[in-house]
């Protein structure tokens, strides 16, 4: 058993959290329904987006397996990990629509659990593909998409 493997538990055990039963506690206006709505939406194309181009190579776990390849186009092309971003955000807009503070908090405990799964993650895929690796981090941001040309830097200004 990988030392990462109870990343993968945790990350199971929250999910868990998010989907287990109860009614609302309290109303959600139709304005945080809607966002709530697309983040789902929107997170799940992510996700999905993501893990389509690994095949039958997608796993949970950190380390990549041994036939994987480095994939940088597509939505790796947005964000070095669409998966953990596109889940992050759907699991948020669940939680939001269910009306309850356990999925909430639980939603927040994956942020975390999928935010220490990208650091050691990156980790394996450096010492896996190297500087092919290295470069691709460099120009793609680790979690959160950036708008292109929106940076200052491309822009000319320090």
């Amino acid at each position: 058993m990988d030392r990462s493997d109870g990343l993968v538990v945790a990350q199971m055990v929250a999910l868990g959290g998010v989907a287990w039963p109860g009614g609302p506690r309290w109303a959600l206006p139709t304005a945080a329904r809607a966002a709530a709505g697309a983040l789902v939406l929107a997170g799940g194309g992510l996700a999905v987006a993501g893990a389509l181009p690994h095949g039958r190579h997608l796993s949970p776990r950190v380390a990549p397996p041994p036939a994987a390849v480095l994939v940088t186009t597509g939505a790796y092309a947005l964000t070095r990990n669409p998966i953990y971003t596109g889940l992050a955000a759907a699991t948020l807009g669940v939680a939001v629509l269910r009306r309850r503070a356990v999925p909430l908090v639980c939603a927040a405990v994956l942020a975390g659990v999928l935010a220490r799964k990208t650091r050691l993650e990156e980790v394996a895929l450096e010492r896996r593909f190297g500087a092919r690796y290295r470069a691709y981090a460099a120009a793609t941001p680790r979690l959160v998409p950036r708008r292109r040309g929106g940076d200052r830097e491309a822009r000319g200004r320090p």
